[in-house]
């Protein structure tokens, strides 16, 4: 196991951050981003950069925890959205296949329209609703058609304590002001961060078993990875800002009161049995997982 060399892309992202500390027993990790100060960087805007360092690294497994992620920013940045999104995980999954190397790649559960009244399984139609969505299916299909050995794990509503997320906006707000207001008629599943770069460690730690009876190729597709549970931005938010000692007095509102550019679905709880099923991952509740990253936060800072 301790050969196994891996590229993480993205290491200072969210889920890139967690990952470069959770894989590090799995091997030999070269953490590549974007800047070009680095000595070795990628710019998933540019393919033959992308080539360029798979080609000199080798790597056995690829972990693709890069994205554009700004949704409504998407709307007017098609393009850039669909090169890094769609573009440059078929450029990974094409490395991938011709190095026989794991490809495990990120997606989003905005490739739903939101309008089931249960979750999502992997193998219900897709349909989304804006750029952001468009593009990240993009990604999936192509990694999809070129095969080989490869993990999609769609996610949803993630946060941590590192980037731009809701959990960080909702702590800076209730500084800030007397009044929020927030959606309460979209319901998903808050994914703590760390949890998914868990999960992901568990899943190859399993896969580079020798023990492990089944190849990589007969479990390769989509999987969903969320915490369990379900809630609204509103409830969220309250339980995000519940033991800070500024209380602002919060509001649920309709999403037809919060317009923006890009519409996002209203109900995108993802069902993990499949995941569950294949490689025995169950993630906590939502609630307890967002205490645990808290809890944390406040560790760090005593």
């Amino acid at each position: 196991m301790s050969s196994k060399k891996i590229l993480l892309i993205a290491p200072t992202g969210q889920v890139g951050w967690e990952l470069h500390r959770c894989v590090q027993t799995l091997g030999q990790v070269l953490a590549v981003g974007r800047n070009p100060k680095a000595q070795v960087f990628i710019d998933l805007a540019d393919p033959d950069s992308i080539r360029s360092v798979i080609r000199e690294v080798k790597p056995d497994i690829i972990l693709n925890a890069a994205a554009y992620t700004a949704v409504d920013k998407a709307e007017k940045e098609s393009e850039l959205a669909y090169t890094i999104n769609g573009t440059a995980p078929s450029i990974l999954a094409e490395e991938s296949l011709r190095l026989q190397a794991l490809l495990v790649h990120y997606s989003t559960d905005y490739v739903f329209d939101g309008s089931n009244d249960k979750p999502y399984t992997e193998d219900d139609p897709v349909n989304p609703m804006g750029i952001y969505g468009a593009s990240k299916l993009a990604g999936e299909q192509a990694i999809t058609a070129i095969g080989g050995k490869y993990l999609i794990l769609r996610t949803a509503w993630i946060y941590g304590l590192r980037g731009n997320n809701f959990l960080l906006t909702m702590q800076k707000l209730a500084k800030e002001r007397p009044e929020l207001k927030v959606v309460a008629d979209q319901i998903g599943s808050p994914t703590w961060s760390r949890m998914i770069a868990t999960a992901t460690a568990h899943i190859l730690a399993q896969l580079n078993s020798p023990l492990y009876p089944v190849e990589i190729e007969e479990l390769s597709g989509i999987y969903n990875l969320t915490c369990n549970g379900q809630t609204n931005w509103y409830e969220f938010a309250k339980s995000i800002i519940a033991k800070n000692y500024n209380q602002p007095n919060i509001l649920p509102i309709p999403t037809k009161d919060y317009p923006a550019p890009a519409k996002r679905p209203m109900y995108s709880v993802l069902s993990n049995d499949k995941i569950t099923k294949t490689f025995g991952i169950e993630l906590p509740d939502w609630d307890k997982c967002l205490q645990l990253c808290l809890a944390s936060d406040l560790n760090n800072k005593i």
